[in-house]
């Protein structure tokens, strides 16, 4: 059976001034999986996972999370209902110490400092950063920095999870890491929303790809499936992938 959708997008579209950025999306993410979302740069990936966010408002359109429209509300409240996400490049509070850094996110499901504090430490552990809790952030390594910003997010106990591009910019071994712990963190019950551009990492990880284009959907469905589409292969991988 199917699981149930968690995140659904209708007909949703983002307008700068003259600027579609996403043009009448139509999206389904399933409970409990893993989708790529994936597509050439300016496709739209990252203004979708910004309107899905709350970052901004969608110009028209419904975005519905487990069945409630939350297209008119904030980042926080979305936040509280269980969406998370990270940043193509990684903000963390630099002048704060890394276990500071993931207590800011447990404050949402932790108002008290010592329960806050204790979730970090739970989360930092999790994520494998525990040796490096009492140091700066600022004194992280890029890796570091970006398995901060997903412990930050997992602070805040999400249902929904958007990782925006960590695996990019990563050494083999680092990038291994770090697809180990997206399945760890499937293997939780956290549905994950990917945008990648690291194909052959990214393509076995994930259940299902979704591929952007100019603002639309230009194909979806199974990884292996979506790697064979004229389309895709066109609009994005060229011809040297249809060649291989």
């Amino acid at each position: 059976m199917t699981a149930q959708p968690i995140i659904v997008c209708k007909d949703v579209t983002r307008r700068f001034g003259g600027l579609v950025a996403n043009d009448s999306v139509n999206l389904e993410v399933r409970r409990g999986e893993i989708l790529g979302l994936i597509g050439p740069n300016g496709a739209g990936k990252s203004t979708l996972f910004n309107l899905i966010a709350g970052s901004f408002p969608v110009s028209s359109g419904v975005i519905e999370f487990n069945g409630q429209n939350i297209a008119s509300l904030p980042a926080a409240r979305r936040c509280q209902l269980g969406i998370a996400r990270t940043y193509q490049v990684p903000r963390s509070f630099d002048s704060m110490s890394v276990v500071e850094n993931v207590t800011v996110g447990a404050f949402v499901r932790y108002p008290r400092m010592l329960d806050a504090l204790n979730k970090a430490h739970e989360v930092l552990d999790y994520v494998g950063l525990t040796a490096s809790a009492e140091a700066s952030a600022s004194e992280l390594t890029p890796p570091q920095k970006r398995r901060l910003e997903v412990a930050r997010a997992l602070a805040t106990e999400p249902k929904l999870l958007l990782l925006d591009e960590v695996l990019t910019g990563l050494t083999p071994s680092e990038a291994r890491a770090g697809v180990e712990l997206i399945r760890k963190i499937r293997e939780t019950g956290i549905t994950v929303v990917m945008v990648e551009h690291v194909m052959e990492v990214v393509m076995p990880l994930v259940d299902r790809a979704v591929v952007l284009h100019l603002g639309k959907v230009l194909a979806e469905g199974k990884p292996a499936d979506v790697v064979r589409n004229d389309d895709v292969i066109t609009a994005y991988l060229g011809e040297r992938h249809r060649a291989a």
